[in-house]
């Protein structure tokens, strides 16, 4: 199939990307400067194509300053709606058959239980962002089908939190943040390529998918999953008002998170190759 991909420069663009070209589809990002531009550039990208993937955005985790908060926001918004007006300009036979869009699990109100029909969204900025990332979607054409994947925290081996955490947990600095308590919905970067590609090659309805290992987790279990798998210990706390100073509003990233139900995905036919946290770790760091 012929395959459009935004953010295809990017962490989980390039991993997508791999997989796709790996089982023989053509794959060819759309460029930031096209993504931006006009609505004829971006019409002559996309047409013909069979399946367009969305994934660019800005890095949310940083200090969302007046200025950062800008740039996260209209970088799915505005981009999801170019694209949705460009498919729509575009005649009938050349549209794409399947529009893939990330959202993400901050969509949700932390301290809840939430799984695809819940309406209990955030009503902070991540919630702000998600359902602006999301909202343009609905006014793709009808023969376009919609797949949408609000995903959880993206771990792997190359993933930045990984990365970041290996060399304080490796001299023996592991920590849980606060109580621990928070739950940690997350995804191995291998299920994630994998659950895009099932989109891509086997689903063909409508529909929104939370996108996270299927057994539940929260932040003391994952600090001690991590600690375990690098054989050394994780005694120490951070206070959530430390968080604060260094990410400021952005603190709820790591201090605060929904409780997510996989439970759909896994209905309409897609397998989790590292269903809990052990697993996961097992296969970055083992």
């Amino acid at each position: 199939m012929k395959i459009k991909i935004t953010g295809a420069s990017g962490y989980l663009g390039k991993a997508v990307s791999k997989i796709l070209t790996e089982n023989a589809h053509s794959v060819s990002a759309i460029s930031r400067e096209t993504l931006y531009g006009s609505n004829k550039n971006l019409q002559a990208e996309l047409s013909g194509c069979d399946v367009v993937i969305h994934l660019a955005g800005a890095p949310i985790l940083q200090r969302w300053t007046k200025k950062n908060k800008k740039q996260i926001l209209e970088s799915r918004s505005i981009t999801t709606q170019n694209l949705v007006d460009a498919i729509n300009s575009l005649p009938s036979e050349l549209q794409p058959k399947k529009f893939i869009s990330a959202s993400a699990v901050g969509i949700y109100k932390t301290g809840a239980f939430h799984n695809e029909d819940s309406t209990n969204f955030d009503d902070g900025f991540l919630g702000t962002v998600a359902k602006n990332w999301e909202k343009p979607i609905v006014e793709l054409p009808p023969r376009t089908k919609k797949i949408i994947f609000r995903i959880g925290v993206v771990i792997g081996k190359n993933a930045k939190l990984i990365s970041g955490l290996l060399l304080p947990f490796k001299l023996g600095l592991g920590a849980k943040i606060g109580t621990g308590k928070q739950p940690f919905p997350f995804i191995h970067e291998n299920d994630l390529v994998r659950a895009f590609c099932w989109a891509v090659e086997e689903y063909n309805e409508n529909n929104t998918f939370n996108l996270v290992a299927p057994e539940p987790t929260n932040n003391k279990t994952f600090t001690k999953a991590l600690a375990a798998q690098l054989k050394r210990p994780a005694i120490f706390v951070i206070p959530v008002f430390l968080i604060k100073i260094v990410l400021g509003e952005a603190a709820v990233l790591l201090t605060e998170s929904p409780e997510v139900s996989s439970e759909k995905i896994i209905n309409a036919g897609f397998q989790f190759k590292y269903s809990n946290i052990y697993s996961a770790l097992k296969e970055i760091l083992g």
